[in-house]
């Protein structure tokens, strides 16, 4: 059985090529996700777990503990480091810092640029952070950086580089370059080392104070042990952590990658199409070798056997598709390595992990099992031929009428329509929505193949003549092909319009959002994950031509028992700034209380007079603050505001006061100038000065590299989708080979027969498109209904070139197929059986 089933493919390789490649590709994804996520996850941990080397126990403040956090200061350093069993005791500060490049732009990833301070020990050097340059910071005008950062940055040591910290850019001496294995500067973080006086100015909660302290067991002393006495040492208010516990955390943290689930999931989606292209040319294959198999059944072979050797082909095509998939997949693991790094953080690639043993059991499992299900309906129709189908020359037997699927598709078709419209007050249902509507559709597609041909044999016929009647012809000969070929399509197609809807609609809706918060004509502000400097509202008010300016300064009042969000604002200029409604009081009188909005007085009883009592973040004395005002405004300066000069001035506290932004109002025709004249002023990277294009563009930014990651899976399935159809016009014109000659004989020259073709294949296609762009505004639809406050967005660009793709891919799927046909002799064509 073997021997035979190698012989027919080798005897029908070039049949087998397409659907084998598009398994190809399926194990490649499944097997370049796995290696890239393994690989990915073994490095970070390392890197989580390497960083706490030579850490024993960890002591931090405990934010649920009240609003006065444990202040880690030299004095309790001391006592920790006198502990029984501490070899060694050292403070840590740790802050927002990003590194400039070269070329002036940020370097790295934005949200782990980290600032920390450099701890010599009596040889000057810190065991964290190896030198491989240089020397370590001695002043706050020297800074040592890792070396990615270095490198990725264009920096040497000796030049004079700059630094954002605590919101101000400055420049420094680069003194040194170090080597670390923070799990930070793996996933594409910096890392800048400052003198610990420095960094205690800019990171520290208070003065003279650190993050956190770290703890070294002497030998003979556990971790615990150690931790126990620590615990015992310290007052109220301080997490102790082991390293255990911390190497816990870091294991399971690395553990949770949601990008491998994405990727296995395009990967799933891949292989699911791919069955439908497998099946199809098992299908095609069995009703063109029909005669073959009742001849075995006629001497002697079970149904069961000639079922059992299609199989054997189908798993041997998917065992050669294994190997090739598993090499093709290392190629896209090392892509993704590239493109992604460790946590898609854009830092150094890691080493990929080639000896894992479930990447290959995986892609082998993957392509033997797609191939071999996508094989069983016609390896099964192929057993049931009975042996006296070998006496007939004729046309094979009709089909089964398609009545008993359409009624099944079309009950199928509505139960996921009834779950889109529940999707719209539910989004979970979305999962189970999806793949039961495209389920339906699938078992629909022959009739509606049918149903959607019909009508355009009159055009085309206008159009084309006799070749857009028999294309349509051909088209509607086997609905079921038709329709397994569009499937293929369709699902790829399906995933992108309502990617494309959502994230259209959820673009426009930020936009919009975006638009009304920024009430003002510029807007200062920081990068994702960056600060404002307390001197910036003062220095943007020192530029000519900033007429109106007011900082917006975040802050939480701690009032007994509730906290009660507030922001600081410029009381002389908010008004011109905002759109605030004054329902009681007077905002003038905001530099000696508090504005409430009118809800927020109505939930506790305030009135104009009364008082609000509590403490800033914390921190400083105890306010109390008489109502002044009774207001209503943007969701951005509710419910409460205050004069930002009664506020604490900012720090690095984490529940302390911080500015959000500037706002800041221009004479008319006068904005742009004056963007450029702040930016001048402010001269730093770190900070953007916004108009509202600034901001809506900003808004819709965010998605954008997520949607290109997107699109750029779902293409492999669009590809499968194209092979799909350039797999059927092969095969196509392999049947049809009479059929050509007679074509020739009647009239038709070589670029009619190829005109043919080609207008079948873009029939095709263009029924998988329909269907596709059908089923994925179904579920973008339901997609945007079911988020609060959206409203539908059509992308007609994107859906338009989803179509006018459809067309190429219909084109170019008939061109080979095309030329194999026109270069068929007539009469050796009209010859063939």
């Amino acid at each position: 059985m073997i021997r035979t089933a190698l012989r027919t493919l080798v005897a029908h390789r070039l049949r087998f090529l397409l659907p084998g490649l598009a398994v190809v590709l399926g194990v490649a994804f499944v097997t370049g996700a796995l290696l890239y996520s393994q690989s990915a996850a073994e490095a970070l941990g390392r890197a989580r777990t390497g960083s706490q080397a030579g850490i024993s126990v960890v002591i931090t403040p405990d934010g649920s503990f009240g609003h006065r956090p444990l202040r880690l200061d030299d004095a309790l350093l001391r006592k920790l480091r006198a502990l029984p069993g501490a070899a060694a005791a050292r403070g840590t500060v740790e802050g927002r810092a990003h590194l400039v490049g070269a070329d002036g732009s940020l370097v790295g990833a934005q949200q782990q640029a980290l600032g920390v301070n450099w701890d010599p020990g009596p040889d000057g050097t810190d065991p964290r952070y190896p030198l491989t340059e240089g020397r370590g910071p001695r002043t706050g005008g020297e800074i040592a950086v890792d070396r990615h950062a270095a490198e990725r940055a264009g920096h040497r040591v000796g030049d004079r580089v700059r630094v954002v910290a605590g919101g101000t850019a400055r420049t420094v001496r680069l003194v040194g370059v170090f080597r670390t294995d923070d799990a930070r500067t793996v996933t594409g973080g910096t890392l800048t080392a400052f003198d610990r006086h420095t960094a205690q100015r800019w990171f520290a909660p208070a003065p003279g104070t650190y993050t956190a302290l770290t703890l070294t067991a002497a030998d003979g002393t556990t971790e615990t042990a150690l931790a126990e006495r620590a615990s015992a040492l310290l007052p109220r208010g301080a997490e102790v952590r082991t390293r255990a516990e911390l190497d816990a955390a870091a294991t399971a943290l690395s553990g949770d990658d949601k990008r491998t689930t994405l990727l296995l999931g395009f990967a799933g989606v891949a292989l699911f199409v791919s069955t439908f292209l497998v099946a199809t040319t098992f299908t095609m294959l069995s009703a063109a070798r029909a005669r073959e198999h009742a001849l075995l059944r006629a001497v002697g072979a079970t149904r069961r056997q000639v079922s059992r050797q299609v199989l054997t082909e189908a798993a041997l095509v998917g065992a050669v598709a294994s190997v090739l998939g598993y090499a093709l997949g290392i190629g896209v693991a090392a892509v993704l390595n590239t493109f992604f790094g460790v946590s898609g953080g854009g830092g150094p690639a890691v080493p990929l992990r080639l000896d894992s043993v479930s990447a290959p059991l995986a892609a082998f499992g993957v392509g033997i099992g797609v191939t071999v299900l996508s094989a069983y309906l016609p390896a099964r129709r192929a057993g049931a031929v009975p042996p006296v189908a070998a006496l007939r020359t004729g046309e094979p037997p009709a089909p089964a009428p398609l009545r008993r699927r359409g009624i099944t598709g079309l009950l199928v078709t509505a139960a996921g329509a009834v779950l889109l419209a529940v999707a719209t007050e539910d989004e979970n249902t979305l999962f189970v929505a999806v793949p039961v509507l495209l389920l339906g559709l699938i078992l629909l597609a022959p009739l509606l193949a049918l149903a959607v041909t019909a009508p355009l044999r009159a055009p085309l016929t206008r159009l084309a003549g006799v070749r857009g009647t028999l294309a349509v012809e051909n088209a509607r000969r086997n609905p079921r092909r038709t329709a397994a070929t569009a499937t293929t399509l369709m699902i790829g197609l399906a995933m992108v319009s309502a990617l494309t809807m959502a994230i259209g609609a959820v673009n426009h809706h930020e936009e919009q959002e975006a638009a009304a918060r920024l009430t003002s004509d510029l807007r200062v502000t920081a990068v994702d994950f960056g600060e404002i400097a307390g001197d910036t509202p003062a220095r943007v008010k020192a530029v000519a031509g900033a007429d109106s300016v007011s900082p917006v300064v975040r802050a939480t009042l701690h009032a007994g028992d509730h906290d009660l969000p507030v922001t600081g604002v410029d009381p002389g200029t908010i008004r011109q700034l905002a759109p605030l409604t004054v329902r009681a009081g007077s905002l003038g009188r905001l530099d000696h209380g508090i504005a409430v909005t009118a809800g927020l007085a109505r939930e506790h009883g305030w009135r104009l007079g009364s008082r609000v009592t509590g403490t800033f973040g914390g921190a400083g004395k105890r306010t109390s603050l008489p109502v002044v005002a009774l207001f209503d405004g943007p969701d951005d300066l509710t419910p409460a505001l205050v004069s930002a000069d009664r506020l604490p001035r900012p720090t690095a506290a984490e529940d302390g006061p911080r500015i959000e932004s500037v706002l800041i109002d221009t004479a008319p025709g006068r904005t742009d100038a004056v963007r450029e004249k702040i930016r001048a002023a402010l001269d730093n990277p770190a900070l953007l000065v916004q108009n509202r294009a600034d901001v809506r563009a900003e808004a819709a930014a965010g998605t954008a590299p997520f949607l290109t990651q997107v699109y750029a899976l779902l293409s492999i399935t669009v590809v499968i989708g194209a092979l799909g159809v350039v797999n059927t016009m092969g095969m196509a014109v392999h049947e049809r080979v009479r059929e050509i000659g007679l074509l020739r004989a009647v009239g038709l020259d070589r670029r009619d027969v190829g005109s043919l073709l080609r207008i079948e294949a873009v029939l095709i296609a263009a029924l998988g498109s329909a269907l596709g762009l059908v089923a994925g505004g179904a579920i973008g639809t339901a997609a945007v209904l079911s988020q609060d406050g959206v409203a539908l967005v059509l992308p007609w660009p994107q859906l338009g070139a989803c179509v006018a793709a459809t067309a190429v891919i219909g084109v170019l799927a008939a061109v080979v197929p095309a030329r194999r046909a026109a270069r068929i002799p007539m009469l050796r064509a009209i010859a063939a059986e």
